[in-house]
């Protein structure tokens, strides 16, 4: 099945359906963001338009904040972004890697920029729950960052020791009736990899336990030593592995087959139903970047992932080219946020 690349169609009453459905805070957050975008297109077209004008911004080069160090995934994905989006912005992207509190420092760091030239390229922790996780983080993801644009998404696989022998068709059922005796990797508390498994095992009534490692890499080593049982990770990780049959992938957390790793089921049709949850980055600004400002790079972000180069490239680094307005990443934010704030809260999930 061909990969969905992406929907591009901002509706403003889907906007208004998910703002019904969300807390009080997240309301009114959604909603200023909604009135303060539209307020700028009205005020250049005089109508309703999703295609901002040009305008004359950016006047320098645009810093790009990366929460983590040249080579990562974060960092290569701004990589492949940083030269068409130059030539398309007309200015020099400087990409600014400031690592640490697992890619938190980055996103504190835009959220207290007070210029128009300062974008984050940020996942969808430091969007949503990171002040949850960590009160100390010294930033609000709801109320101190401008969104921009969705960039780019990726299913996680997961993935089981070699040693059960494991059966995709019998995963579910065989993972469930192991309970707390099994246990599953990831690279640390409050990671998308740790939130995802918890958003994965209370679809699945599994009862596995955590155990955390420094980075993704220790995880796979702890799978293939069958140190732990079970993990969720990256398709640009797994997929070496996966090929020469040295890690058994049971199956992805999209909602449909990926193109990421081919032939590989998602979860839901292994009987974890209705279940879907994607790993993603975006750009968000300050509050200092206008809502034109943030229509105008939203659609020349848009414009370049389009390109079949780039979607290509992306892909090859294991991430599929979405692109959006700033309303429907606010949207999303919002979604993502309920969804794993009361995991959080139920939980009590907190970062050490």
């Amino acid at each position: 099945m061909r990969e969905r690349r992406s929907v591009w169609h901002d509706d403003g009453a889907a906007a208004w359906g998910g703002m019904q459905e969300a807390p009080i805070r997240l309301r009114r957050w959604l909603l200023r963001a909604a009135v303060s975008a539209a307020a700028g297109v009205w005020a250049v077209h005089g109508r309703a338009n999703p295609i901002p004008p040009a305008i004359a911004w950016p006047t320098r080069p645009l810093r790009l904040v990366v929460g983590f160090p040249p080579g990562s995934s974060a960092d290569e994905l701004a990589r492949a972004l940083e030269a068409p989006l130059s030539e398309a912005l007309g200015q020099p992207i400087e990409i600014d890697n400031r690592p640490g509190a697992a890619g938190a420092l980055a996103a504190s760091v835009v959220a207290r920029a007070s210029d128009d030239h300062t974008v984050g390229l940020l996942s969808w922790v430091h969007l949503t729950v990171a002040r949850d996780l960590n009160p100390a983080v010294g930033y609000d993801p709801l109320t101190d960052l401008q969104p921009v644009a969705l960039v780019a998404t990726a299913p996680l696989a997961l993935c089981v020791a070699p040693r059960l022998e494991l059966r995709a068709a019998a995963a579910v059922r065989a993972i469930q009736r192991a309970g707390v005796a099994w246990y599953y990797g990831s690279p640390g508390v409050g990671s998308p990899f740790h939130l995802g498994m918890e958003l994965l095992k209370a679809a699945a009534d599994w009862q596995v336990a955590h155990v955390p490692y420094p980075g993704n890499a220790q995880v796979v080593n702890a799978l293939l030593q069958a140190d732990v049982q079970l993990a969720l990770l990256p398709p640009s990780l797994v997929l070496p592995y996966w090929r020469v049959g040295k890690l058994p992938v049971i199956g992805v957390t999209s909602a449909t087959p990926s193109a990421l790793l081919p032939r590989v089921p998602p979860l839901a049709q292994l009987g974890v139903t209705g279940f879907a949850f994607e790993h993603w980055y975006a750009l968000a600004g300050p509050r200092s970047l206008t809502p034109e400002q943030a229509l105008y790079l939203a659609q020349r972000v848009r414009q370049v992932l389009r390109q079949p180069a780039l979607q290509q490239r992306l892909q090859s680094l294991g991430w599929v080219a979405r692109g959006s307005t700033p309303a429907a990443l606010a949207r999303r934010v919002a979604a993502e946020y309920d969804r794993v704030h009361a995991l959080i809260e139920r939980q009590h999930i907190r970062q050490p």
